[in-house]
């Protein structure tokens, strides 16, 4: 017997078991429905949505959340956001846009809710035994799948960094994952830490409703308005797609330069690397409330101090609430760590082919496992469309998959993020956005045509 208390597995035939109905989760569903796979998802929540739906555990949305990319760039390729949406819709609109994808291709009656995956293990012919367990507790299922796609976010682990002192600390510490609203803040002194999106919104939450509002970074980024020239700072660049690289880059610091002026002026550290080396900050509101001296900049921490905390510049401040707005880190615990490629020099992160496809079985996939530089809806739609139609191939000729397979490899070689990318755990998952989509258009049409459309 099973360790899991069950002999043998029931076998779904040739269904796809996709983990997570969060906007990845859905995609998959989508797109494998579509090229003719039963599908069953499962969800350890009670609705849909993922990340986008705030009333759920672990998500990190907060009440002002909104899209940082706009909305033409953001929308499934064959699910339109309405017309009539501002520019950058709030998260609850997200949030309907899935429901109502959901319903417009009928994927909720594929969704067993409150089920949550306690392990998947390989078995035979390539296939995946799946262990599922109910939130409520009652004895698990084992079900055997041709195939498992992993769509569980990487946005919903809290990364805490430690810092001396941090545990004798006499005020408030949180993770940003807790914060909801801007009560939070009311009638507190608040440090945000961290310099990412999610870091600068809650500054400017705390701006107008904290006592008072200190923000520290590490290093300098580069910080993009949300409107350049009277349109979404996306479109913006997206339009100039035509230039080469290098004078594109150039145009769009001078462009950022003139409307923002010297980051030094507002106290924040110098960028120390070129636009798009770095996970974009895109913000129309930081440097507004920096101007009114409703936020303060303050460098890297020293260390805490009872109840002061201590910068590297030696200045010190005494918040009554740390808010650790420090980012996320995946998490599979349901899956060996070789089955993704994880290794003591990944530092826990999945190494996959082409980001999307296991290193070490031909049936597994982590779909939306990638940070980019602009939206990433319309990426995972295209990594959940070359998964279905690798699943077909490799179930029609598996002479070309195995052929195909080489090529992902060859795939995987090529560089999906700015070649001088920052170093660092934040930016392991980065990739540019247009060489990403190129790299799985040239998957895909491989897929569609033979081996003559990879690496062109």
């Amino acid at each position: 017997m099973s360790e899991y208390g069950m002999d043998t597995a029931y076998d779904r035939g040739d269904a796809v078991c996709v983990i997570g109905a969060g906007a990845s989760g859905l995609l998959a569903i989508k797109n494998l429905r579509e090229h003719g796979f039963k599908v069953d998802c499962y969800e350890k929540d009670t609705a849909i949505g993922g990340s986008w739906n705030i009333t759920q555990r672990n998500s990190p949305m907060y009440a002002s959340a909104h899209l940082i990319s706009s909305r033409p760039l953001t929308e499934f390729p064959d699910f339109p956001m309405p017309d009539d949406w501002p520019d950058y819709p709030h998260h609850s609109q997200v949030l309907s846009y899935l429901e109502k994808y959901a319903d417009h291709f009928g994927l909720r009656d594929a969704i067993w809710f409150g089920s949550e995956i306690e392990r998947i293990e390989p078995a035979d012919r390539g296939r995946f035994d799946v262990v599922i367990r109910s939130a409520a507790g009652s004895s698990g299922r084992r079900l055997r799948y041709a195939a498992v796609v992993i769509a569980n976010g990487h946005n919903w682990d809290p990364f805490m960094p430690e810092y001396p002192g941090q545990q004798a600390f006499r005020g408030q510490i949180i993770h940003s994952v807790s914060y909801t609203d801007v009560s939070r803040f009311r009638g507190k002194k608040v440090l945000i830490v961290g310099a990412g999106n999610s870091g600068c919104d809650l500054a400017c939450d705390a701006a107008v409703s904290a006592d008072a509002c200190w923000h520290s970074a590490r290093r300098g980024y580069w910080h993009t308005p949300k409107y350049l020239y009277g349109k979404p700072a996306d479109q913006v660049d997206a339009g100039l797609w035509w230039l080469p690289a290098g004078l594109r880059r150039r145009f769009s610091e001078r462009v950022i330069r003139r409307a923002l002026g010297d980051h030094g002026r507002f106290g924040l550290p110098e960028p120390d690397h070129r636009l798009k080396q770095a996970h974009p900050i895109v913000n129309s509101h930081i440097f507004h409330h920096i101007g009114h001296g409703s936020i303060v900049p303050k460098p890297d921490i020293a260390r805490f101090d009872g109840r002061k905390v201590v910068f590297t510049d030696d200045s010190v401040v005494e918040p009554d609430l740390v808010v650790m707005a420090t980012g996320y880190r995946p998490r599979f615990s349901f899956c060996e760590p070789e089955l993704l490629g994880i290794n003591p020099d990944t530092n826990g992160f999945p190494r996959l082919f082409a980001q999307l496809f296991s290193p070490a079985s031909e049936t597994l996939f982590v779909a939306g496992l990638v940070q980019s530089d602009s939206a990433l809806f319309p990426l995972v739609h295209w990594q959940t469309v070359a998964i279905a139609k690798w699943l077909q191939v490799r179930n029609a000729s598996p002479e070309r998959a195995k052929e195909f397979r080489s090529q992902v490899i060859s795939e995987t070689g090529q560089r999906f993020s700015d070649p001088n990318m920052i170093d660092t755990p934040r930016h392991t998952l980065e990739v540019s956005s247009r060489r990403y989509a190129a790299s799985i258009g040239r998957i895909i049409d491989t897929l569609d045509n033979g081996s003559d459309g990879a690496g062109k």
